[in-house]
């Protein structure tokens, strides 16, 4: 039995919208900028987000940090004064809430690097989605993003999420071997939630429950 499922994705793919929808239609909990809100609580450091990426060249630990942090909304972190707080405490908080949340399963978590935290739990779905760039585009439009923001983030985020996941976990992103599913967004967001869930009852019905 599948108690959660993790949303990974290229920017611009539409998985804040599938993401919340698949929490809903299980009954589930949505794990995306609450996620956030809880890492930062734990840490001690400010999680209000900014309508535009800072202007100012940061750190490597801040860059990699707000990459890091990035939700559905694809807005940066602001990050509150904390003392010594490294990189590897950063990651240790957010490995240990995310534990948490898997321990309390029945949600869905999107990205903040989840499928790579839990990876060796058997009880969970993982799920990447992707798009062709003109796809992204297309729907970063629709939302209300200005073109030559989200042509500027369309360039730079995911390959940001890679220099992370390269760093921290030693693999590359996507790592293909992590997801039971893989979907092109592109065929709609209904075809994806309708997919993601056929599948989600299909593979529970062909593997034994874990103990």
């Amino acid at each position: 039995m599948y108690r959660i499922i993790t949303i990974e994705r290229e920017y611009g793919s539409g998985a804040a919208e599938i993401a919340a929808a698949i929490a809903q239609r299980l009954g589930w909990k949505l794990w995306d900028q609450a996620l956030t809100e809880e890492i930062a609580k734990v840490a001690n450091v400010d999680s209000s987000a900014v309508a535009q990426c800072d202007e100012r060249v940061d750190t490597r630990f801040h860059r990699l940090a707000k990459i890091f942090w990035r939700g559905s909304y694809e807005r940066s972190v602001a990050l509150g004064p904390v003392g010594p707080f490294d990189t590897d405490r950063f990651v240790a908080i957010t490995k240990e809430v995310m534990e948490k949340v898997a321990q309390t399963g029945n949600c869905v978590i999107v990205g903040r690097g989840a499928p790579y935290f839990l990876r060796e739990k058997p009880d969970i779905l993982h799920v990447f989605l992707y798009a062709s760039r003109a796809e992204k585009l297309r729907r970063l439009l629709q939302s209300g993003q200005p073109e030559a923001e989200a042509a500027a983030l369309l360039d730079t985020v995911d390959r940001d999420r890679m220099e992370f996941v390269k760093h921290y976990f030693n693999a590359d992103w996507p790592t293909r071997c992590l997801y039971h599913l893989m979907i092109n967004t592109a065929v709609g967001n209904e075809s994806v939630i309708s997919t993601i869930l056929t599948a989600k009852q299909m593979l529970e019905q062909s593997v034994p429950t874990p103990v």
